[in-house]
């Protein structure tokens, strides 16, 4: 199997060079309406934002920000397939604006936005991300009622485009192949993910990890592997470092990414040098848990119905029993992006391990 992921340097207010209805999936963090680090590159965008901040006038600042938003939303409404699903990671921010502390509610914004643009709200996500400071409220200290509780969580928004769900041939071999496991979907289709964890950004240059918001691997990853499958395309028009890209080549699928600075698609080519040992490592954490949890129901008892056609193990349901994993085997260099080939994992997965092949890893969050 190979996988093409495009790179593009440009504003995604305008995807040009992205066609209608060619993205299944779009997956992505945008920057954050009224969070300082993201006032200039908003600035730059509506000047508007910098006045409205001067003049003390923090809700007309939150819409003009988030109208700049409005605009890509708009070209990810164009591009996305019919029935295709767009992911937004966000959080809400709290400021203070001539002397009114308030929170600014930038997932409620983004809602309303996609709703206008004709898109389903589905389900949304909650991950927990820990704030640095060990202090839980802001204010007024242990007397009342001034103080306020912290944020640590961020959303992940899903929509649907139209009200129809995409549509498949009875028996899609691609759709099967793509499958994840029971347990998997118990845990991933939770509305509460309390095993992502925010993390630190590797970047060794200053000013960029300054300029970066990037959400944790595992997020991407797992929101590719519940919307899409392998032959899909997925959308992340505000690419930062490139973790969506990077998440869709170690789960084999396609990937175009819209990036406004240079520096961080130089940067990228660090990153993307380890796929095939992160997509190694993810596929055999996933064999192992799986494994795990087959041990711990035969020990209580329990019985399997089905076993897998590709690995050396039951599964819980018949629509499991196709699932395929692909690894990458190689990547190259091209000049929109990257090529990546992809060699099936089968039987007994890798014969080196977690840690030969992954690094010393215990998690997806490691990554």
């Amino acid at each position: 199997m190979e996988t093409r992921h495009r790179v593009i340097v440009g504003d995604s207010r305008t995807l040009e060079q992205v066609d209608d209805d060619s993205i299944e999936l779009v997956v992505t963090s945008p920057p954050y309406p009224m969070i300082e680090m993201w006032d200039d590159l908003f600035a730059t965008m509506d000047e508007g934002v910098d006045d409205e901040l001067a003049a003390g006038n923090g809700r007309a600042a939150f819409e003009s920000m988030h109208d700049v938003l409005d605009e890509v939303w708009n070209e990810v409404k164009r591009v996305l397939v019919d029935g295709g699903i767009a992911c937004v990671n966000v959080g809400d921010a709290t400021r203070t604006v001539d002397g009114s502390f308030r929170v600014y509610q930038n997932h409620s914004r983004i809602i309303d936005s996609f709703e206008r643009m004709g898109f389903e709200p589905l389900p949304e996500v909650l991950w927990r991300k820990p704030v640095n400071s060990a202090a839980k409220f802001m204010g007024s200290g242990m007397l009342p009622p001034n103080a306020y509780v912290t944020l640590e969580h961020e959303y992940i928004l899903v929509f649907r485009n139209g009200r129809t769900r995409r549509r498949f041939e009875p028996g899609s071999d691609r759709r099967y192949d793509s499958a994840y496991f029971w347990e998997e979907r118990n845990r991933w289709f939770s509305d509460v993910w309390t095993d992502v964890r925010g993390e630190h950004q590797l970047l060794e240059n200053d000013e960029l990890r300054d300029r970066s918001g990037a959400y944790p691997f595992e997020i991407p990853y797992r929101l590719i592997n519940m919307y899409s499958i392998y032959g899909d395309t997925v959308l992340d028009p505000f690419w930062g470092t490139g973790t969506t890209s990077l998440a869709a080549m170690a789960a084999g699928r396609n990937s175009v990414g819209y990036e406004l600075e240079e520096e961080f698609v130089q940067e990228f080519r660090d990153r993307v040098a380890d796929a095939r040992t992160i997509s190694r490592a993810v596929i055999e954490r996933r064999l192992a848990d799986h494994r795990a949890f087959v041990a711990d129901k035969l020990d209580a008892g329990d019985d399997f119905k089905y076993e897998a056609e590709n690995y050396d193990f039951p599964v819980t349901t018949r629509q499991e029993r196709s699932l395929q994993f692909y690894a990458v085997d190689g990547v190259k260099a091209t000049d929109t992006g990257y090529r990546a080939t992809h060699a099936p994992v089968e039987g007994d997965g890798f014969d080196s391990g977690v840690e030969n092949a992954g690094g010393t890893a215990t998690s997806l969050t490691d990554f």
